[in-house]
């Protein structure tokens, strides 16, 4: 069985994902979360872009 990246488990099935510009085998679970901080992390910087007046992009 192979083991998760992120938790350290065993799981049936590795999704491949990017995590913090990194490719990583991960679970199921872990890839979910990943996708959650991720999308958190972009909403939470346009906020403050939007806040600060800024309009381009990096």
């Amino acid at each position: 069985m192979p083991d998760c990246k992120v938790c350290g488990e065993e799981a049936d099935e590795l999704v491949t994902v990017t995590i913090g510009g990194k490719k990583k085998k991960v679970c199921e679970a872990c890839a979910e979360e990943a996708e959650h901080d991720e999308e958190m992390a972009k909403a939470s910087e346009a906020a403050v872009q939007q806040m600060m007046g800024f309009k381009g992009r990096r």
